[in-house]
Order: C-alpha cells, then structure tokens, then sequence
C-alpha cells in the first residue's frame, strides 16, 4: 500500500495518536516510530523499516564514523510500536520533542512508504517551502541533480 495523503489528527493526553482509518489495515503487522531527518516522527511498517535497516544501515561502515554515527541516530531514535484496538499509536517523549509536538493538533503526511508526524505549524511552515522550491528541485531531479535517484 502506498501512504498518501494529508491528515488533520490530534495526540491526545496520553501521548497517542490515532493512525488515520485507510492506513491501519497496513499497520496492522506493527510500525517502527523514527526521528525524521526533518522535524517529524516517521511512521513504517515494521516490514519497511526492515528492509531499510538491510538496504541502507546494514551498509553503513561500522569503522567509519560517520557510519556510527548514522546508525545510532537511526537505531537508537527508533521506536517499535503496536497499533491499539481503537487504531492508536503511543509516541514516546523523546520523539513528541524531537517534532515539536503538544497535546493537540497535528498533521499526519503519506509519504509513499511510510508515514510522518508533523507539528501543525511546522507542517505549514515546511509546506510552503516546497511550494516555492518544487518547480526548481524538479529540474534538478531532472538533470540528474544529487538525490535523482532514490
């Protein structure tokens, strides 16, 4: 299933968020809850987020640091979570901080393979920079511009 789509939602006060309907179903197996490189908490499938450990971490050099440092931002700010009866999810503190989030609104983005938890106004704010970027960023992925290719 492809994640698309833009959600208004809310965490509520006991850190959970409630996975839009459409999505649960895809959910269902569990997910592995991550810091974004951006502000926002990504939201895979368990499975997808095993094959990006066996894609991209697993080839990541150990005895680079660089490579150490990437595989701890990602392994040590990951999270692995159930989908409760009511179709929610509880996001730990340490990702509530990391995407800025409150009790509250939030929105919910489909991203392909995955999902992301953004902070309302953050969303907005990141929203239109893409907006005003994305006629330029298209030519560049066009021309073979770094990140052309996933």
């Amino acid at each position: 299933m492809a994640f698309r789509g833009h959600y208004e939602h809310s965490l509520d006060s006991k850190d959970r968020l409630t996975v839009p309907a459409r999505f649960r179903a895809a959910l269902a197996d569990g997910v592995v809850l991550s810091a974004g490189l951006d502000p926002c908490i990504e939201v895979y499938p368990t499975s997808e987020y095993t094959r990006f450990e066996q894609q991209v971490l697993a080839d990541l050099n150990p005895l680079s640091r660089h490579g150490r440092m990437m595989r701890r931002r990602f392994h040590g700010r990951s999270h692995d979570e159930t989908l409760d009866s009511a179709g929610r999810i509880r996001i730990p503190n340490h990702l509530i901080e990391h995407a800025e989030l409150d009790e509250g609104p939030c929105v919910v983005i489909g991203v392909a393979d995955h999902l992301e938890i953004w902070n309302t106004k953050r969303w907005a704010e990141h929203d239109a920079e893409i907006d005003a970027t994305a006629a330029e960023i298209a030519e560049e992925l066009a021309h073979g511009a770094p990140g052309a290719a996933g």
